[in-house]
């Protein structure tokens, strides 16, 4: 049997003791730039961009993925049953590319990133990526001038990019010690999400939600898997229980991958874990505990990255997220009253 490998604790890199403690004179100098950042911002001295249509950003204030993927492939899919057509741009984290591109399906993650690659073959979307996401922005559109409402997924903190929605999303390991980097995993302070609109808790537990924001709204997310997509041929699926009596290994290179681990659990499997760094870039070598007959279960994410290495038996889940109350209605009708009054956008940055 493979050695066994714990999943990694909630932000354990971020400690609380003395090593935190020592961290802390760094995180106050980072809290002075990002602050003087915003300042420039909201005083004129760095100019926003407005582009031609809405915007609506999805993010997160803590480092790592928080399911912000999932949460956009769900407005990009409700807002195109809805009768809008969206389009998505994302800066493509560990993309080759530096100007704007237009993402295929057929593209590879080391081009064009992990999370477009995987949101471009779930939405059926335009989905474009480049470092300058007005610049990215404005190229899809020339493109694509159907195009009447965009999705910045990760844009939280491009303040270049005017945005008309902003959504903040925390996973199950909140806002940790509620630190600055990198005595703790915030880019921007708690007092940041004076300016969002909506917060999304994805499966963040009631005794961690953060009591601070209750005037804005908030939702509530769950991650739902599917069939599992056989990783060489995804027209062949298998349910859980087509696995039971085998050695199997779970793989996650996201933001917090206990939670697949978590949900391979629900699902009634026993894995052996293996977490690696969000947005890892796989090898064979990666994969050396895997002997014949035994099984690895990937995440979505992480299967648009290892089908050209030939693995053996492996299998990917696809998630899909489920927001209550209706967070695309909820956006639905903030664009509705923002067109209506002129597409006034987000209110001033705050100090």
């Amino acid at each position: 049997m493979p050695r066994r490998e714990a999943p990694l604790p909630p932000f354990s890199r971020f400690l609380d003791g003395l090593t935190g403690l020592a961290l802390l004179p760094v995180s106050w100098v980072f809290t002075l730039l990002v602050q003087s950042r915003r300042l420039a911002y909201r005083w004129g001295w760095l100019r926003t961009e407005r582009l031609p249509v809405p915007v609506v950003v999805v993010g997160n204030l803590t480092v790592g993925g928080a399911g912000k993927t999932p949460l956009v492939a769900r407005l990009a899919q409700d807002l195109a049953a809805a009768g809008r057509h969206p389009a998505i741009v994302s800066r493509g984290y560990g993309a080759e590319v530096l100007r704007p591109q237009a993402v295929s399906p057929e593209a590879t993650a080391d081009v064009v990133g992990d999370e477009p690659l995987l949101l471009a073959r779930r939405t059926g979307v335009p989905v474009w990526v480049g470092r300058d996401r007005v610049a990215t922005g404005r190229a899809l559109l020339a493109a694509h001038p159907e195009v009447d409402v965009l999705l910045c997924d990760d844009g939280l903190q491009h303040y270049r990019l005017a945005r008309d929605v902003e959504i903040v999303v925390f996973d199950a390991r909140g806002a940790g010690n509620g630190r600055l980097l990198p005595a703790g995993p915030l880019r921007e302070p708690l007092s940041r999400l004076a300016r969002a609109h909506a917060l999304v808790y994805n499966e963040l537990p009631d005794s961690l939600a953060l009591r601070s924001t209750s005037h804005l709204p908030a939702f509530q997310m769950s991650l739902e898997a599917g069939e599992f997509l056989a990783l060489a041929e995804p027209e062949r699926r298998c349910r859980a229980e087509d696995l039971a009596g085998k050695v199997l290994h779970g793989v996650a290179g996201i933001g917090d991958p206990g939670r697949f681990f978590r949900t391979l659990g629900d699902l009634g499997l026993e894995v052996v874990p293996h977490p690696f760094p969000d947005h890892h870039a796989y090898r064979v070598e990666d994969f050396s505990f895997l002997h014949p007959g035994e099984v690895a279960l990937l995440t979505e994410k992480d299967g648009v990255k290892c089908a050209r290495l030939h693995l053996g038996e492996a299998w990917v889940l696809p998630v899909d997220a489920r927001v209550t109350p209706d967070i695309s209605a909820f956006i639905l009708e903030s664009l509705h009253g923002r067109e209506t009054a002129g597409h006034p956008g987000v209110p001033p940055l705050q100090g």
